[in-house]
């Protein structure tokens, strides 16, 4: 592939991205942007910049925080809002646990993933949101290429795979009843090497936990999960200094790093370029659960 090539195919990628954003923000009147510090919501933010300004956004960033995060993540996203000037909403779902009685998981690698469902739809209710802008790709995992980029969601924040609109000619419809809702997702079309290499031209930056550096690590069922306050240790555990990065941010009990010395965006790319294992298969330890663990949880309401 040629550089003329590529460049042309990232300007067509950004292009309909910024048409969904402006779609989003023509058609509904209380829409939100879901934001992690992850690489994909930061592109996101990225080409919401694009669609709006000088303008301000029509809409504000929310974070549905685990407590789990990763440090370097939670750091910044507060600097990135501070930055463009935007509003954040922060969300616990450690206030929702303790409002709605929820009962945590147990184990080693105990997980809020699932939780945030509870603090995502109190969100939509406490600001009457009609739309959430995601940052899901069609190459993440099984249950995401059954989206629609315009996802309906019902009156209970449940999703039905069944019931996604036809979408042709890139005409979105977000015409919606009372009480439900849309998830919409301006990145549907890119892949994660689509991603990182928009990152490059774009010259965007990351959180550094996504490029090369020494953790203390345990190794568990052949992937190696940070070491933290959340992670019960046990005596057989194998626990060793290794260099690694993240090919994806979520709960640090359950987001496993990668074996890598990439240091540059550059081998980033020919890493990924490389791999034969999309980011979720390799590094989230909760999608192991069943195959449809991302569409169970989808189905409940999940982002």
């Amino acid at each position: 592939m040629d550089t003329k090539y590529k460049l042309d195919y990232l300007d067509q990628l950004e292009s309909e991205s910024i048409h969904i954003f402006r779609e989003v923000a023509g058609q509904f009147e209380r829409p939100a942007l879901l934001f992690s510090g992850g690489k994909d919501s930061i592109t996101l933010v990225h080409l919401a910049l694009k669609a709006f300004k000088p303008g301000k956004f029509p809409f504000p960033l929310i974070h549905i925080d685990t407590g789990h995060n990763f440090p370097e993540v939670i750091k910044y996203r507060d600097a990135l809002a501070e930055q463009i000037g935007e509003k954040l909403i922060v969300r616990k779902v450690e206030d929702t646990i303790k409002r709605q009685g929820l009962k945590e998981q147990n184990g080693k690698f105990a997980s809020r993933n699932a939780l945030q469902t509870y603090t995502l739809l109190e969100t939509i209710e406490e600001f009457e949101l009609d739309c959430c802008i995601g940052g899901a790709r069609r190459d993440e995992e099984k249950a995401r290429a059954k989206e629609r980029i315009f996802s309906v969601r019902d009156d209970f924040g449940q999703w039905d795979p069944k019931l996604q609109r036809p979408e042709l000619w890139n005409l979105y419809n977000g015409k919606i009843n009372k009480g439900e809702n849309v998830r919409a997702f301006p990145i549907s079309n890119w892949t994660e090497l689509d991603i990182w290499n928009y990152i490059k031209r774009e010259k965007i930056e990351l959180p550094s936990i996504y490029f090369t550096h020494n953790r203390e690590v345990i190794h568990i069922q052949n992937q190696l999960l940070a070491t933290n306050e959340f992670v019960k240790i046990e005596a057989d555990d194998k626990i060793t200094f290794e260099n690694v990065r993240y090919r994806t941010v979520g709960d640090m009990t359950c987001t496993a790093a990668v074996a890598s010395e990439a240091h540059s965006i550059d081998d980033i790319i020919n890493e990924i370029s490389a791999s034969k294992t999309s980011e979720r298969g390799e590094t989230r330890i909760d999608d192991r659960i069943s195959e449809a663990a991302m569409e169970d949880r989808k189905k409940l309401g999940y982002f």
